[in-house]
């Protein structure tokens, strides 16, 4: 007779079955899971209207109305510093002195060169006719040389007042002097065929002469009147000399020439400081010897600003004159500045990279901060994050960015739009395109619902949520 099985009691199989239903539940929550993580999320969103501005953003500075870098006329030493850091200046305020021995001996020499050829008496003499002819040719290489002397001095000038004025004096002697050699080789034709005079000849000659020394000592006496140095423009002084290099750090200018004179040299990083080879050279002092063309200080009038933008080559073209500019400056966090394009330079800038860009002009708009009350001026020199408006449309059929997908190969823009719950794909046109928004030309009207998400991985006639 078989054993008889012990029955199982209702409690026992209760707890069986829950513990059942409860792992069904725990395997279909994990398979969820991870269907939901493998399935793309494809959102969809209803075409509207709005505002679509397309920007082009680049690196700008801040530019001061004018800046002007005082040089100077000739080697000599500092005599005297009429003014201080910071100081506003006039145009025309004497900046320094300085003392230049050279320029002071030049002077000199021409000035006795120029009454040597004003008491010389031409006359012929034993003088021939070669004599004549050879003398001609070599007063015209010597005042070849003695006028590109006076013009190198004339260029040599930091006023550009003073130097367009010394440099008209010698263009002007130049021409003067040109034509009399004109007439002096006439008579000097006239006596080598024996119809001229020797004594005319070298008194023509001598008058050619006079015009080269007096232009001599015209440019001679403007380098020395420039040794008084003034302020080119109006503005604020910085006595860091611009432009120069570092050389010794903490040394005032023209201390390391001194140094050099007396054969003296310091190590490397003696007196600390700043790096040798950056920012804005040593502060001038009175007693610092500089060199000819030296620059020895600055100054900045910042009384109108402006901005100035590096706009890639590919961009450029779409920035005009008018355009307006959204502008941040990195001093200024909470603010935003505005911008109006004035001028896009012709001339391009090759970086060390190979990158062509092109210097875009603006003109200062002012700002405000985040609460609304006026931004603060920035400075000369501080930089910026310029974004200019090329195309604003403003109330237009726009969609998101993520919404546009390629037509085909080698097709136009399109978007995917759902009718009956699925997905049409539909050529449109773009036109502005911000940095969210594209405008929608055409192909698309306003309240229809297109994928907005998840776009790459629908396809044509597919049904979407």
């Amino acid at each position: 007779m078989p054993t008889p099985r012990p029955s199982r009691s209702p409690a026992t199989s209760s707890r069986a079955r829950a513990a059942l239903t409860a792992a069904a539940a725990a395997l279909a929550l994990a398979l969820s899971a991870c269907s939901s993580e493998d399935e793309p999320v494809v959102r969809t969103a209803a075409v509207e209207r709005g505002d679509v501005q397309e920007t082009v953003q680049t690196s700008g500075t801040v530019q001061p109305r004018t800046s002007a870098t005082v040089s100077a006329p000739a080697s000599g030493t500092v005599t005297t510093l009429a003014v201080a850091d910071g100081q506003q200046v006039a145009a025309g305020d004497v900046l320094l002195v300085l003392d230049s021995p050279q320029a002071r001996d030049a002077l000199a020499q021409a000035e006795a060169a120029d009454r040597q050829a004003a008491a010389a008496t031409p006359s012929g003499g034993g003088s021939g006719r070669g004599d004549v002819a050879g003398a001609q040719r070599r007063a015209r290489a010597q005042a070849e040389a003695a006028f590109e002397r006076a013009r190198a001095q004339a260029e040599a000038l930091p006023d550009p007042a003073a130097r367009d004025a010394a440099l008209a004096a010698v263009d002007a002697s130049r021409a003067q002097y040109d034509l009399q050699a004109a007439q002096t080789q006439a008579l000097v034709d006239q006596v080598q065929a024996g119809l001229g005079s020797v004594d005319e000849a070298l008194g023509a000659l001598g008058q050619a002469q006079r015009v080269q020394t007096r232009a001599a000592v015209a440019a001679a006496r403007a380098t020395v009147d420039a040794l008084t140095v003034r302020a080119p423009v109006a503005g604020r002084v910085s006595l860091a000399a611009a432009g120069s290099s570092g050389g010794g750090a903490g040394l005032p200018a023209g201390a390391e020439q001194l140094l050099q004179q007396q054969g003296l040299s310091l190590p490397g990083g003696a007196l600390g400081g700043g790096d040798a080879g950056g920012g804005s050279g040593p502060v001038i002092a009175e007693g610092a010897a500089v060199s000819a063309g030296a620059p020895l200080l600055s100054v900045v009038d910042a009384s109108v600003l402006s901005w100035t933008a590096d706009v890639d080559e590919t961009d450029v073209l779409q920035v005009q004159p008018g355009l307006r500019a959204r502008i941040s400056v990195d001093a200024v966090q909470d603010a935003e500045y505005a911008g109006t394009v004035t001028s896009v330079d012709p001339t391009a800038t090759t970086g060390s990279g190979g990158g062509v860009t092109y210097t875009v002009r603006l003109s200062y708009d002012g700002g405000t901060r985040a609460d609304g009350s006026p931004a603060p001026e920035p400075l000369p020199g501080m930089s910026a994050v310029v974004s200019l408006v090329v195309a604003d449309a403003p109330g237009v059929v726009r969609v998101p960015s993520s919404a546009l997908v390629r037509a085909g190969d080698g097709g136009g823009d399109a978007v995917l739009v759902v009718e009956d719950g699925r997905a049409r794909l539909r050529e449109v046109t773009v036109g502005a395109r911000g940095e969210r928004d594209v405008e929608v030309a055409s192909g698309l009207r306003a309240g229809e619902r297109v994928v907005v998400e998840g776009v790459e991985s629908v396809t044509d006639g597919e049904q979407v949520p």
